[in-house]
């Protein structure tokens, strides 16, 4: 099997995959609100949950939508599949992010020093580094995914 980016095909499931990532970012972020701020569950908790609450909701989301011609493998190989490509995700994810942290900090607030905004200097500083992040990881996340885990379609 010969696939391509450049494909129609392809190009509607990248579109369809960074749409079903947003979702999941959604979701990410509130879950891990809802459990650190609003039930007090410490962060590190919070987050291992929301990541894996996201990861089974994007899962869920591509087989049905991204991929739903992906029914070949049985379920349990094509989930532990996607896992692992998004843990892989999380580990690349994260010392990018705290690479960009620092600069994009300090960027953010020589950009915003004598502005008044209602969001700080320091939130858009992380979540640009973690916007950043984001895209980088989402491209890993559709190449590995395409590639390994719905490698049965055309």
């Amino acid at each position: 099997m010969r696939t391509s980016i450049l494909s129609p095909k392809d190009r509607i499931r990248f579109v369809r995959f960074a749409i079903v990532g947003a979702i999941g970012a959604i979701i990410d972020f509130g879950v891990f609100n809802f459990l650190s701020q609003g039930l007090n569950v410490v962060p590190v908790w919070s987050s291992v949950f929301s990541f894996a609450t996201a990861v089974i909701s994007n899962f869920m989301l591509n087989r049905h939508w991204t991929y739903p011609d992906s029914r070949s493998k049985p379920l349990p190989k094509q989930i532990t599949q996607f896992s692992i490509i998004s843990t892989i995700g999380l580990i690349i994810r994260t010392p990018l992010f705290m690479s960009l942290e620092k600069p994009l900090l300090l960027a953010s607030s020589n950009l915003f020093q004598n502005k008044t905004f209602s969001l700080d200097a320091d939130f858009w500083g992380y979540n640009t580094a973690l916007a950043i992040a984001i895209i980088v990881v989402m491209f890993w996340n559709f190449f590995a995914n395409r590639y390994l885990t719905y490698n049965d379609v055309d």
